[in-house]
């Protein structure tokens, strides 16, 4: 008989990033970043199946190497930070699909609208640094649609040409480090 045990693992932002991708006219991508977030991960024994994720990202440090865009991101026509400040998602499921690709369902709450969404995992493997810590890292890409959380924001070129799209590509890098 072989008893599980419960592991918990913590995203390790040095060697993470959080970011998302926006259209802008339609006609390039711009790419942003949290800057400031924090993650768990509650497994059985060291298998990722069905494990419980938590995470939360700092809206105030969102950086699109454009300062005074992300003032616009912050203000109540985006992500209304000074209101609500954190990003978070708790997972429903998160289950092995093959090989090393999993997929995560969870509940994303966006400026105080919760919703659905799935996101596409891949494990890219497992390691022990230097220090004898054991690390894995995940891949995680997925998209949402921003109006969906109220981030409304519109505007429209002399053209007549969308300024932003509505479609958020979201892609996480996340090494995670189990707690002794």
């Amino acid at each position: 008989m072989t008893t599980q045990t419960q592991s918990l693992w913590t995203i390790d932002p040095a060697h993470s990033e959080i970011q998302f991708k926006v259209k802008h006219l339609v006609i390039s991508t711009v790419t942003g970043y949290f800057r400031s977030f924090e993650g768990s991960v509650e497994s059985n024994n060291d298998e990722f199946e069905g494990a419980r994720i938590r995470f939360s990202a700092d809206v105030n440090s969102i950086d699109t190497n454009n300062e005074q865009r992300d003032g616009h991101l912050k203000s109540d026509d985006f992500f209304g930070a000074a209101q609500f400040p954190h990003l978070q998602f708790e997972s429903t499921s998160f289950k092995k699909l093959s090989g090393d690709a999993y997929e995560l369902k969870g509940t994303i709450t966006l400026k105080g609208v919760s919703k659905e969404i799935t996101l596409s995992v891949e494990l890219g493997g497992m390691a022990v640094d230097p220090y004898g810590n054991q690390k894995a890292g995940f891949e995680i890409n997925g998209k949402l649609n921003r109006k969906d959380f109220g981030l409304n924001w519109d505007a429209v070129t002399e053209a007549g040409g969308i300024v932003v799209s509505d479609e958020v590509r979201l892609h996480l890098n996340v090494q995670i480090n189990k707690q002794a």
